[in-house]
């Protein structure tokens, strides 16, 4: 097909507009009466509900909807991640709002007779609020979408993205097109400098800024670069935006080489990531034949070509400096700085780098104006940020929240409060590996770059873990040290040697052999990691030991001297006992204990043999009261 043009931007839009007001259901009154027949099932097909069956819900669906002859009035979308994974696999019917959860491929003919037919909602497929335990039909009034304040994510469970045409309706490419068409190089970088915008990888480093030393080389080779080789325990942000909006990275790509003067990109994405780099390759290939990448981009004369590039695995990677090494055919190993990579970076050429999620903000900067940007968040720290919300809390998903949102609003707004009636919010992880432990007595700071460092926790790219009294803050730091020594490239010593050597002291300390001295032993080789260690994975590689040596030391103590695990986790300093003024003689224990442990009868509190307990924690992870210790 040949290139389009804006006007022809401006075409898809308005053929787009009756899909878009569906879907949106905010413009839904302007329609024509027979436009309003239509109906769109906003199915998720992120990977969480393509892992819980969303693939067979769709299937049916489709049959049934054939079955009956109903095509022309009903279209099955498959979406990217919606944001709420744990009710996966979800489905969102719209214009009506209407939310449903945890679908199996058996609700489709309920679904199609009792909704599309005759009208009625299916409740028993709805969220229930677990505060009344009533079901909450509109997506709009479950809290954990209402919450929310969405710039990343605004066309997530919206658009199809595997349809160009999808993303051009909602306003795609019209950033880049007025990037390339409309303004100087100087003038997009003085926009994205006004808006504020950070660096959401983890250091929060000015983004026109890092553009601004990149455009001013005289070279005439230069390289954009995305980082979507995430690899922090429980971080799944950039996987969710690529499923599911893969063109908002693209045309943030775009207008970053524009802004810089380069003309080849690479989208650095780890081959663990099948739907991500699968969606990313379509997105391209339908950009290119729309003539929005290559020769000379929407008739500006400006030539910009872009690639994936599929990373091993490894999360060293996610270092600039080792992930461009990388992308050379080299060791992905980090090297010193300076020279830093926006004067010599990729094949020894002026770079910028960025993650997925800090692109993603770009287009919409550039099509509202840098002010408007500025004008959400807080002083330093301006916009949105995207969290995975993963642990002990009620609402595991993706969310989006201004800058200075509190640590309390997206725990209990958002998230719901922690599992379990009994039990309490103990702490948050913030910034994966290389962030720390913030503790409930801080439970109200904002979230913003330098509050979160003020209690000994850094951003990072958006990992949010959160747990609740059960949890042992020395395992979790064992934890962390595991995978940071794992991972470590091995280039240089301090972050090799010591990191070993940390995760020695901590698995002796969880294990009941700790002894005077171990602290103290930590702490200085915290300090040596942090002082000599390479790149960013060792200097920060002890950020959770350190967090919780200075918020929770009292455990590291019980752990040594009294040779006690306060939160009862590690098997080795318990021994399990029943309290029978607690026990509610149901056996559950019973039935769970692998070893044949418990000893139970009908309307008898239970007892352990503990010659036979093998002190797997099954009994005491499933006591529904707590009276196992």
């Amino acid at each position: 097909m040949p290139k389009i043009t804006v006007e022809d931007l401006q075409a898809i839009k308005e053929k787009g507009r009756v899909a878009l007001a569906i879907r949106r259901g905010d413009a839904f009154d302007a329609l024509a009466p027979d436009e309003r027949e239509a109906k769109h099932l906003l199915l998720c097909g992120g990977t969480g509900c393509h892992a819980t069956g969303s693939i067979k819900v769709k299937d049916a669906l489709r049959e049934e909807i054939d079955k009956r002859r109903l095509g022309d009035k009903y279209k099955i979308i498959e979406t990217g991640c919606n944001g709420f994974c744990a009710q996966g696999p979800v489905m969102v019917v719209q214009p009506d709002g209407i939310f449903y959860e945890k679908m199996k491929a058996d609700d489709a003919a309920e679904i199609v007779e009792e909704h599309l037919v005759n009208g009625r909602f299916v409740e028993r497929l709805m969220f229930v609020d677990p505060a009344t335990k009533k079901a909450i039909p509109r997506l709009a009034d479950i809290p954990f979408f209402a919450e929310q304040e969405l710039i990343v994510l605004k066309n997530k469970g919206i658009v199809d993205p595997e349809v160009i045409d999808d993303y051009i309706a909602f306003d795609g490419y019209f950033g880049a097109a007025k990037a390339l068409l409309e303004m100087t190089p100087q003038e997009v970088i003085a926009e994205v400098k006004t808006s504020g915008l950070r660096g959401r990888g983890g250091a929060g480093f000015p983004t026109g800024l890092k553009w601004e030393f990149a455009s001013i080389s005289r070279d005439e080779v230069k390289y954009v670069l995305c980082n979507a080789d995430e690899g922090d325990p429980g971080a799944f942000m950039d996987r969710s935006v690529l499923e599911s909006d893969p063109h908002t990275v693209l045309e943030g790509m775009i207008i970053a080489a524009k802004a810089i003067g380069a003309h080849q990109g690479y989208i650095y994405c780890r081959a663990e990531y099948p739907l991500a780099v699968k969606r990313l390759n379509i997105a391209i290939s339908h950009a290119l034949e729309y003539g929005l990448l290559g020769e000379d981009i929407l008739g500006s004369g400006y030539d910009f070509d872009l690639e994936v590039y599929q990373g091993a695995g490894a999360f060293v990677c996610g270092e600039e400096t080792a992930l461009m090494r990388s992308i050379e055919g080299k060791r992905g190993m980090p090297r010193p700085r300076p020279p830093f990579p926006a004067h010599q970076g990729l094949f020894k050429k002026p770079t910028v780098l960025n993650n997925v999620e800090t692109y993603a903000n770009v287009a919409q900067i550039i099509l509202k104006g840098g002010d408007w940007y500025a004008g959400i968040g807080v002083e330093n720290s301006k916009g949105t940020k995207v969290f995975a919300l993963t642990g002990d809390v009620k609402n595991i998903g993706l969310v989006e929240v201004p800058m200075g949102t509190s640590l309390r609003s997206i725990i209990y707004d958002v998230g719901g409060g922690i599992v379990g009636k009994k039990r309490k919010f103990k702490a948050v992880q913030l910034g994966g590996p290389s962030g720390g432990c913030v503790p409930a007595e801080f439970i109200d700071t904002p979230v913003d770059y330098e509050s979160i460092a003020k209690v000994g926790a850094i951003m990072g790219s958006g990992g949010m873990i959160i747990m609740d009294d059960h949890t042992c803050m020395v395992d979790m730091a064992r934890f962390f040290m595991d995978f940071i020594q794992d991972e470590s490239c091995g280039k240089c010593t301090p972050c090799r040697e010591g990191t070993k050597r940390m995760l020695q002291i901590l698995e002796k300390i969880t294990n009941g052999e700790g002894e005077s001295g171990d602290i103290e032993l930590l702490e200085e080789l915290s300090e040596g990691i942090k002082d000599g260690a390479l790149c960013g994975l060792g200097q920060t590689g002890p950020n959770p030991v350190l967090s919780t040596l200075q918020h929770f030391r009292d455990e590291y103590d019980a752990h040594i001297y009294e040779k006690r695990c306060p939160a009862k986790r590690c098997p080795a300093l318990l021994e399990f006992e029943v309290d029978q003024d607690l026990c509610i003689k149901c056996g559950i224990c019973y039935r769970h204990c692998p070893a044949d442990a418990i000893e139970w009868k009908k309307k008898e509190p239970a007892s352990i043999d503990k010659n036979k307990c093998i002190k797997c924690m099954s009994c005491f992870s499933n006591c529904p009261s707590d009276a196992i210790f």
